[in-house]
């Protein structure tokens, strides 16, 4: 059977009843579809100011039937987000963990540069993806999640901090076949592009969406609904997105 995956990026909780009530939304949302996702991936801006208190909040809203995967954004603190998020001792090296979801191996990695917006996938990150790449059984198709996209959205926001070094990862997938698409959040809009040949999908956000130039001067519009993804990966190795919101 096709793996089904829900993506949602950037809930910036911050203890707000509206972050709180949006990010509630989408879970109870997820909770009550008729059939259970396989996992959901959740990329990045978690926390809003990377408090403690904002990731306890995270966990609790976040609980599920379903694996929910994770990875840090530029809003989140790697010392809290692992202390909280993934019960381990506070550290401030990349996040990165490898996750095996229906068939599919899914790579949560760390493109935050601590104190900025911008992103890197550091060498200990690209190293670490090209282990867990050559590591899988040939017939494992792959898919690789981290905050900031790789290319330009066309939205100076976006596109100012995006994704630096973007070919060091494009080398590294020239190599490994296996991956799939790459999927990212950060920009706040539900967007899809291509990156090394491979689609590659932006999370909508959960906090407000982003207009766009052609829509009006504002970027944050704080009324449209909170989006998600669905992402459907098929024996064949294509995966499908389909976008939603919640009303």
């Amino acid at each position: 059977m096709a793996a089904l995956l829900a993506h949602i990026s950037d809930l910036h909780l911050d203890g707000t009843d509206r972050a709180t009530r949006r990010a509630t939304r989408v879970m109870d949302h997820l909770r009550a579809l008729p059939r259970q996702v396989d996992a959901l991936l959740v990329t990045g801006d978690i926390a809003d100011h990377g408090d403690e208190a904002e990731y306890e909040e995270a966990a609790r809203i976040l609980s599920a039937p379903f694996p929910v995967l994770t990875c840090p954004g530029n809003h989140d603190v790697r010392a809290a987000y692992r202390k909280v998020l993934l019960g381990k001792a506070p550290a401030q090296d990349p996040v990165n963990e490898v996750h095996h979801i229906a068939g599919t191996a899914i790579l949560m990695c760390d493109s935050t540069i601590p104190g900025r917006d911008e992103g890197r996938l550091d060498p200990q990150t690209l190293a670490w993806i090209g282990a867990r790449l050559a590591d899988l059984p040939q017939d494992t198709p792959a898919l690789i999640a981290f905050h900031q996209p790789p290319v330009d959205l066309h939205h100076p926001l976006a596109d100012g901090s995006r994704l630096e070094q973007p070919g060091q990862l494009a080398e590294l997938l020239d190599a490994h076949p296996r991956v799939v698409a790459v999927l990212t959040g950060h920009a706040h809009t539900a967007a899809a592009s291509t990156f090394a040949g491979r689609p590659l999908i932006v999370g909508p956000a959960v906090t407000w969406t982003l207009r766009m130039p052609w829509e009006g001067d504002a970027p944050a519009d704080r009324d449209q609904p909170p989006g998600l993804a669905f992402h459907v990966l098929g024996d064949d190795r294509r995966l499908t997105t389909h976008y939603r919101v919640v009303l």
